[in-house]
């Protein structure tokens, strides 16, 4: 079809028609056509963002109830919202694999697969079928994870900053699903905690439908492109750029983690009800929203990404400090400035994953490194700012901790704001 526009064009008038636009209705077949495969695209991309919190996140909420039914202590429980975490970096390597030997959109149906199987599996009425169903399902978050945002830069090159704005707002809006909804579901239905977390699978299962298009209607490459993509980066973890990404992944992470798991505990310990301290962990999930989608249309757009790092910086440190000096006058207030800055933190992490890589093979590859390390380090997050909480007896010295950890957490995201390319060669590292 491009080689009749090409012809047409230069033969000039002769091949203008009649039509109100100046153009035969069969150029706008191709152009329909392109569209509808966009925005089919884009749909799939949204639903299987949307699956990569809520099967994890649904846990929390219904951890009472699940202690109750199965009589597993409180440590067993917090076990099954930071096993999905380890499953995150531990498989974050193996993902770019999958996805060269599988293809991305092969690769994606699988992680989706992963998700309905694995809630599936925690139907079973055992301990042991619960927690192989979450490694089940972090396993196929973690693929999701690393793939993605390769799928972005290789699909939406000149739209990387919105892309990854609604990639990001998705990820949060699963996630404050899960929180809001767990609970409001099982009482008015009646239902079995079990089959309220596997009903979180119902969406991977529309996810998959809607994503298996996409296997027939691959991006085409060249050959080139297909020689490359079937060798993983060389020297990327000798590159001190590819780290600084690593670490602001991993620092954000822990502090989102860690201040999540454990703030209902905090607004509770200040003197407020366990309902009221639950809904401000949504209010902020909800705010977070916001701030994971604007932040990278500023930062591509409208300010320089180190000034958007640090104002979500500056905004996660008035919020943590503020629960330090007045946590329950003026909840509200921080979690406004809780939730706008680590939304845009997580999702400067995972622009930055895009933006410092040259293509979507080392895209991919980046995203492996940043992930693996950055959710393992995140793991110990919540078990340590717990641990903290024992030998200190109260959270003054967790959230002294955790406000100390933005400074590093600036640090590494301004050295990864800088624009730069990760490159194959770890000698060239740095330059474009």
């Amino acid at each position: 079809m491009n080689d009749t526009t090409e012809s047409d064009a230069a033969t000039g008038p002769a091949t203008v028609d009649a039509s109100p636009v100046g153009r035969h209705p069969a150029h706008e077949a191709p152009k329909t056509a392109v569209a509808r495969r966009s925005g089919l695209l884009v749909a799939g991309i949204v639903l299987l963002a949307l699956n990569l919190r809520p099967a994890l996140v649904a846990v929390s909420p219904l951890a009472p109830s699940i202690g109750e039914s199965s009589g597993m202590s409180s440590a067993a429980i917090s076990l099954l919202t930071s096993l999905p975490l380890l499953c995150f970096g531990l498989l974050a390597p193996i993902s770019p694999r999958l996805g060269r030997r599988l293809g991305m959109e092969s690769a994606l149906l699988v992680a989706m697969a992963l998700v309905v199987v694995g809630t599936l599996v925690r139907l079973v009425p055992s301990s042991i079928a619960l927690f192989g169903g979450t490694v089940v399902i972090g396993a196929g978050i973690a693929v999701g994870n690393v793939l993605l945002p390769g799928l972005i830069k290789r699909d939406f090159p000149h739209r990387v900053g919105p892309m990854m704005g609604v990639f990001s707002m998705t990820l949060f809006t699963g996630a404050a699903s899960a929180a809001g909804l767990s609970v409001p579901v099982q009482q008015a239905s009646g239902a079995d905690w079990r089959v309220v977390l596997a009903g979180w699978g119902v969406l991977a299962l529309v996810a998959g439908l809607v994503w298996l298009p996409q296997l027939r209607n691959r991006t085409r490459v060249s050959a080139r492109e297909v020689r490359e993509a079937s060798h993983p980066v060389k020297g990327l973890w000798r590159q001190s750029l590819a780290w600084q990404v690593a670490a602001f992944m991993g620092l954000q992470s822990l502090t989102y983690y860690a201040a999540t798991a454990w703030l209902p505990a905090m607004l509770e310990s200040a003197g407020m009800s366990s309902g009221s301290a639950g809904w401000m962990l949504s209010f902020s999930s909800l705010l977070g929203i916001a701030g994971s989608f604007f932040a990278p249309v500023f930062a591509e757009r409208r300010m320089r990404p180190a000034m958007v790092t640090v104002l979500s910086t500056a905004l996660c440190a008035g919020g943590l400090i503020g629960m330090l000096v007045m946590p329950v006058g003026l909840a509200y207030l921080w979690m406004v400035l809780l939730g706008l800055g680590q939304g845009g933190a997580i999702s400067l992490a995972l622009l930055f994953i895009v933006q410092r890589a040259p293509d979507a093979r080392h895209a991919a590859q980046l995203s492996s490194m940043a992930q693996g390390f950055g959710y393992v380090l995140a793991a110990t997050g919540p078990v340590a700012l717990g641990a903290l909480h024992d030998v200190s007896g109260n959270w003054t010295l967790p959230l002294g901790v955790l406000s100390a950890m933005l400074a590093p957490q600036l640090l590494f995201g301004m050295g990864a704001a800088r624009n730069r390319h990760v490159t194959e060669d770890a000698s060239l590292a740095g330059r474009k």
